[in-house]
């Protein structure tokens, strides 16, 4: 997935820059992004103080959710939406054929 766009130094990243490296940023946080693509991120928010800004947001975000979703469902509760799950399954696969 290595999309190495950096802008010229010196300048400012275009809107399309920042578009990219947005698009980028949740892959990034979640160390999904090869070497390359890690290094071109990290280039670009170190020259665009506004996607600085929204990577700080997203990742701020991220560790609140995770926080919060530390609780496990109650086993009787897992069973029960897993059955629903595979009636549906079984519902979508007789329609189909």
């Amino acid at each position: 997935m290595s999309h190495d766009h950096p802008h010229p130094t010196g300048s400012e990243p275009s809107a399309a820059d920042c578009a990219e490296f947005l698009d980028r940023i949740v892959y990034f946080i979640d160390n999904e992004l090869d070497e390359a693509d890690c290094s071109a991120v990290r280039v670009h928010l170190d020259t665009c103080n506004p996607c600085l800004e929204k990577y700080d947001l997203q990742r701020t975000v991220k560790s609140v959710v995770a926080r919060s979703c530390a609780e496990v469902a109650p086993d009787d509760l897992r069973e029960r939406v897993l059955f629903r799950i595979r009636e549906v399954q079984v519902q979508i696969q007789v329609t189909e054929g």
